[in-house]
């Protein structure tokens, strides 16, 4: 069974909030549990429940893990290239430079007026485009 836009749309964004997610290939339900290694605050006992589902019937899920760090850096590049206006461009660029450059990128994006909201757009879609090649990368165990 394969995604839906709907459910390719969930995907993304449940992945941009740092979720992993278990797409059950023989009903096509969602579910989404908190990237443990990385949200130490999540609380495993409210994800019991579909945790042991997901053990229990490993075989009928295929998993999508959040972008690794590497990615999500190319997506703010990206974005950057994509900006038309030169100050705001430099200032993307500047922070994508420092140190911590995931934190002086939202922090300067957060500043830069109507490019914040282009920056939610943009990273949306490049979710989107990002869940589609993984199913497109592994079509056979979605069709089979």
């Amino acid at each position: 069974m394969l995604p839906s836009e709907k459910d390719i749309a969930e995907i993304a964004e449940m992945l941009d909030m740092g979720f992993r997610c278990f797409f059950n290939l023989r009903s096509g339900e969602i579910k989404s549990i908190p990237d443990f290694n990385n949200m130490i605050y999540a609380d495993r006992s409210m994800y019991e429940e579909e945790l042991e589902e997901i053990d229990e019937n490993w075989d009928d899920y295929y998993v999508f893990e959040p972008m690794d760090s590497s990615t999500s850096f190319q997506i703010m590049v990206d974005f950057t290239e994509c900006v038309d206006n030169k100050s705001v461009q430099q200032k993307l660029i500047n922070g994508l430079n420092r140190p911590k450059p995931f934190s002086k990128f939202k922090w300067e994006i957060d500043n830069a007026g109507t490019y914040r909201q282009q920056w939610f757009t943009f990273k949306n879609q490049a979710y989107k485009n990002w869940v589609k090649e993984k199913i497109a990368d592994n079509i056979e165990v979605f069709i089979s």
